[in-house]
């Protein structure tokens, strides 16, 4: 499976602007900048979509580990956030915390830390950020 997005840039790094697009038609002709990825501009930015990424992959991947263990979570709400950091002349993503709360009846403490640990292990796009990632699960 391939999935594809595409950007296309205008002008400088610091006063030039683009757009993301992706193959789904979700994002279509989205607009980025700096601005919007410095300044909190209206608009995108690449890690927010890679929080986005990560919070959604590791959602379904920890519905599907639930289903393995024969729970139906009636919630999974989860929250990733990316920090990018200063990196000599650039930028790097340094971590991503994923910010989880369930509720999954008849499941219990231990039961869910291990099944949520499994989850963000073997999340795809955990296995390709080659960032710090931590994980505060709790159920409710």
């Amino acid at each position: 499976m391939i999935r594809k997005a595409k950007a296309v840039w205008k002008g400088t790094g610091r006063d030039g602007q683009g757009e993301l697009s992706s193959e789904s038609g979700v994002l279509a002709n989205t607009p980025y900048s700096f601005k919007t990825r410095f300044e909190n501009e209206k608009g995108t930015n690449p890690e927010e979509l890679i929080a986005a990424a990560h919070a959604g992959c590791f959602t379904m991947a920890l519905a599907f580990g639930l289903q393995l263990a024969g729970f139906t979570p009636t919630e999974l709400s989860t929250e990733a956030a990316v920090t990018l950091e200063a990196e000599g002349k650039g930028f790097r993503i340094s971590k991503s915390v994923l910010t989880l709360r369930a509720k999954v009846p008849n499941l219990d403490d231990t039961g869910f830390a291990r099944i949520a640990g499994e989850a963000e292990k073997n999340c795809p796009v955990s296995k390709v950020l080659n960032a710090a990632i931590s994980l505060d699960a709790k159920l409710i």
